[in-house]
């Protein structure tokens, strides 16, 4: 059965000499894995969408073992993400991290969306940091660790100034603050952006600039709690970090 879906490309391995195994995540079926056969020969049809970051549309034969590609035609290669690796380093971290956090099949059209607005933004000229941080945000509730960031995880006071305990897996207020000596302290700012991240619709939001520090206090807190509760070891956030050093 021919089946049709619009996906993006989250990697490749080679089957073979010739072949490729793409693992797409698409609107219609979720995540799924296509072989694409002779996609590696220089003159091949599927050479232009077997490469990561790829949207297109993809035609497969549905069948009980692995789907096979039979058609696909580019709607964007993201070719400014691709030139630039730095952004090339933020956007194979999305793409990884939402492999590590999605099952085969599982369909999600809003984390679809998500990352293909993310993708589309960076590809423009948003700052892939604040971008790679609102996507580590909302991401915390598709890995089942999302923190309190609505009130003290300790009181539940709504008032007072907050810090970021990973501990406690959320907000503590300055009266709870002796439940975690090793609380993240961090502006007011970067405690309302942690909740503004989580609830924002990212097609509704204009471009975000922000201070340098206030950055580097995001990626602290969201690193640490990642660390944490996760259990994932990604190497695209490896090179980021190898990156940063650069930097």
């Amino acid at each position: 059965m021919l089946e049709k879906a619009e996906g993006i490309v989250l990697r490749t391995f080679s089957y073979g000499e010739t072949n490729s195994i793409l693992r797409l995540f698409t609107r219609e079926a979720g995540k799924i894995s296509v072989m694409a056969r002779g996609a590696k020969k220089p003159k091949s049809r599927l050479a232009a969408v077997s490469q990561p970051f790829v949207y297109a549309s993809f035609l497969y034969y549905k069948s009980t073992g692995m789907k096979t590609l039979n058609q696909g035609d580019t709607i964007d290669s993201f070719r400014i993400i691709r030139s630039d690796i730095v952004k090339t380093a933020y956007a194979s971290y999305l793409l990884e991290l939402l492999d590590k956090l999605t099952e085969e099949q599982e369909k999600n059209p809003y984390l679809f969306e998500l990352l293909l607005q993310l993708l589309q933004r960076m590809n423009e000229d948003d700052d892939p940091e604040i971008l790679v941080r609102i996507f580590e945000m909302k991401m915390t509730a598709q890995a089942g660790i999302k923190p309190e960031l609505e009130h003290c995880t300790n009181c539940g006071s709504t008032k007072g100034t907050f810090s970021f305990s990973v501990k406690e897996a959320g907000f503590l207020c300055h009266r709870c603050i002796f439940l975690d000596e090793h609380r993240l302290d961090i502006h007011p700012k970067t405690v309302e952006l942690l909740r503004t991240f989580f609830h924002l619709d990212i097609s509704r939001f204009g471009s975000i600039s922000l201070k340098q520090r206030t950055k580097d206090e995001l990626r602290r807190v969201l690193e640490a709690y990642y660390d944490e509760y996760s259990g994932l070891y990604l190497k695209s956030k490896r090179f980021l970090e190898q990156m940063e050093k650069w930097e």
